[in-house]
């Protein structure tokens, strides 16, 4: 009886099993002839992947899933490329990408070649107008480093006067947090001696004067370039989203953050996606101080609808470490020129108050907050403010994020655990300016513990990584190879106790990014059910020495089965070779930075023609 039964069973399991393959459908594309590395720990690796309607449907050895191949299944084959998961921006400003795009490439090498003042004055002298620059009136460039000039300092109105003293000059440094205008542009601004420091900014004066010496810090900036990027038009601001998304897909996102919206980039993000312009998913956190009525609008959800959503609110508590405004509990290693010698930055919100109702409020609505926190002394008032709201609210799942973090330190991280707060770290900051950290801004001690990740781990705690873009060049490769490597510009290494392996790089890339935005179900890893959002690389980052990963090639960009980004057709359309432009990032930035103005002017033109845009502006 006991053995009849075992067989009854045996042949029920059987029909049953012949059942459930028969209703299994059959794959609308399969994927195989590459290493698959899936960052699913019950399944690291497999030979292929079987997608169905948008969605992972299985995942194994070639030959089971070829077994799904039907009549229409196509079965792409990889040669020899590597798949993974989407790239997830852990932080970056996709729409700021796209003003990036608009304005003169003023980077330092490796991605420019502004070195030195008298190169960026002839680099502004060249630059040619565009559709946004001739909205604006200014000549505008992005991206210049003081730490990188030869002078070690910023270029005053004075250098600016010679690029023209008719034209308005604004350029822009490369943290996004302080800029530098000409003498025409402080008249239009009307900023003179008599002209006071903004509450959380500062108006750098000559030396010995109160005259404005034509550099700007932080609210100083904030409160004139933004009403200045207000005068953008429908047009200039769509097509710069079109150019943010061109550069972020050449490096395999496949979701990307606007980490500070303002109403009109939300309201931008939201016509680009009726449209049906936007190919990746973006996810948009309207900054509080500014914009907080953007959460009532539809576009606030978990859900994304034609690739975009609202995912919470951003808090900007302080400024940049390199350009020496975060706020700190000690003093700068070497201090700004003019400043006191116990000068440590200073905070955004002055009052504790200030901040702590607008995070109360924030958690009280059930909103994601993500904070700006670089230095020590804002990361403890952000600490502070979410503790007291959970002591008054309670605890919840709210996945508050800690952007930056950069300086923090080991009794923070610790406070990082308890409460629930993950730190996005950045640590590209190692390669960028690791050496600038360590000998000007913070000194040896302090700058070897930069974006701790050796910290998180030993606390079993997840991070995402990130790139700040337009701080950097939204980078994927770069981003992985500065948090596994920390390797300065100068080849040394910054804090190897913090140094993480290859597939924790690639977590924080992928599956903990996908955690941090509430959709670990959906993204992250190659397992059923999950979207099919895939980048692809030259090589195996598993199976390369560390020292190679910054030479990577993104290949490809895959989001929901639908191919987004090849690199051979792109390299073919500008007639270069693969290798020679993929492990550049100056050539991919130039390369970007064409196609993007090229779309600009496109879209400009037709607008005026009062055509159909949309279907023109590629």
């Amino acid at each position: 009886m006991k053995v009849a039964f075992s067989s009854m069973t045996i042949a029920t399991s059987l029909l049953c099993a012949g059942a459930a393959a028969a209703a299994t459908p059959a794959a609308d594309t399969i994927y195989l002839g590459g290493d698959i590395v899936t960052i699913n720990e019950l399944q690291p690796a497999a030979q292929a992947v079987a997608v169905s309607k948008g969605r992972i449907l299985k995942v194994g050895d070639k030959d089971e899933i070829l077994k799904l191949k039907g009549s229409k299944t196509r079965v792409v084959d990889l040669k020899g490329q590597t798949m993974l998961p989407g790239f997830i921006d852990g932080h970056g400003h996709i729409f700021n990408v796209g003003f990036q795009a608009a304005s003169a490439n003023v980077l330092p090498a490796p991605d420019g070649v502004v070195n030195d003042i008298p190169t960026l004055v002839k680099t502004l002298r060249e630059t040619q107008s565009n559709p946004v620059t001739q909205k604006l009136g200014f000549i505008i460039g992005f991206g210049y480093d003081d730490s990188q000039l030869a002078e070690q300092r910023h270029p005053t109105r004075d250098e600016l006067d010679q690029v023209s003293k008719d034209v308005p000059v604004l350029i822009i440094h490369q943290s996004g947090h302080l800029g530098a205008v000409n003498s025409k542009a402080l008249a239009l601004f009307k900023l003179d001696k008599d002209s006071k420091n903004p509450a959380g900014g500062t108006i750098r004066r000559r030396e010995g004067s109160q005259e404005p010496n034509g550099v700007l810090e932080e609210n100083a900036l904030f409160g004139l370039l933004f009403p200045l990027m207000g005068k953008l038009g429908d047009a200039e601001n769509q097509a710069m989203v079109k150019a943010g998304q061109e550069l972020y897909l050449k490096f395999g996102y496949t979701t990307a953050q606007e980490g500070r919206a303002t109403g009109a980039a939300i309201k931008t993000f939201g016509q680009s996606a009726q449209k049906g312009d936007l190919k990746i998913d973006v996810v948009a956190y309207a900054d509080m101080a500014s914009s907080e009525a953007s959460m009532n609008s539809p576009w606030a959800s978990r859900s994304y609808k034609n690739h975009f959503r609202i995912g919470g609110v951003k808090l900007n508590l302080d400024g940049s470490p390199q350009g020496k405004t975060a706020w700190l509990t000690k003093p700068y290693f070497k201090v700004p020129e003019g400043q006191p010698a116990d000068y440590a930055g200073y905070p955004t919100f002055k009052q504790d108050a200030q901040l702590d109702g607008m995070v109360e409020r924030a958690f009280s609505k059930g909103w994601q907050v993500l904070a700006h926190v670089n230095g020590d002394a804002a990361i403890d008032q952000y600490i502070g403010a979410v503790r007291k709201a959970e002591e008054k609210l309670g605890r919840a799942d709210r996945r508050a994020v800690a952007i930056h973090a950069q300086t923090a330190r080991l009794d923070q991280v610790q406070a990082f655990h308890d409460l629930g707060i993950m730190p996005s770290f950045f640590p590209m900051h190692t390669f960028y300016w690791g050496d600038w950290h360590r000998d000007s801004v913070l000194g040896n001690e302090r700058a070897q513990n930069i974006s701790p990740t050796g910290w998180a781990m030993e606390r079993g705690m997840i991070f995402s990584s990130h790139h700040d873009a337009p701080v950097a060049l939204p980078s994927s490769i770069r981003v992985l190879s500065a948090t596994v490597n920390r390797s300065t510009r100068t080849g040394k290494v910054l804090g190897p106790e913090h140094r993480v392996t290859p597939l924790v790089g690639l977590k924080a890339l992928t599956l903990w990014a996908a955690y941090q935005y509430f959709e670990e179900k959906d993204k992250g890893s190659i397992e059923v059910g999950k979207l099919a959002d895939f980048t692809l690389l030259d090589k195996n980052p598993l199976k390369i020495p560390r020292e190679q990963l910054a030479d990577l090639v993104v290949t490809g960009a895959i989001k929901q089965d639908k191919q987004v980004y090849e690199l051979k057709a792109q390299t073919q359309a500008q007639g270069q070779d693969k290798l020679s432009c993929a492990n550049s990032d100056r050539c991919l930035a130039s390369a970007a930075r064409s196609l993007s103005l090229a779309g600009l002017i496109h879209a400009h033109d037709h607008d005026e023609a009062g055509g159909d845009e949309h279907s023109h502006a590629h």
